[in-house]
């Protein structure tokens, strides 16, 4: 049920400008796929935006920070087996919070030289 994360991998790609993504088990529940889809178009949003030079290295990491943060979550919320309303909810508020944060630094209009 808990996902391997490789950071290093979705930095390398990142840096690299190929779209990054994170290596995942299959999940066994509707509610694990929607996460994990998120969790994965994220990381692709991240590394588009800096291929783009939309994101500055400093922003990258920052939002790759972010995004381990929710995975370690996914891993502390799924640890016992059963994934309750509440947290489900933190889990879907964090990753809310930085879709928005990706979004915001998409868009400030703030180029890598």
């Amino acid at each position: 049920m808990i996902r391997t994360v490789l950071m290093s991998a979705t930095t390398a790609l990142a840096i690299a400008g190929g779209a990054a993504s994170y290596a995942i088990d299959l999940p066994t529940t509707a509610q694990e796929r929607r996460v994990d889809n998120r969790q994965t178009h994220q990381a692709n949003r991240i590394g588009q935006g800096v291929a783009s030079g939309e994101i500055t290295r400093r922003e990258q990491h920052r939002l790759q920070h972010q995004q381990h943060h929710i995975a370690r979550l996914e891993g502390r919320v799924e640890a016992d087996g059963t994934v309750t309303r509440k947290e489900a909810l933190r889990l879907e508020k964090a990753q809310d919070r930085a879709s928005r944060n990706i979004a915001q630094q998409t868009h400030d209009r703030q180029n890598q030289p």
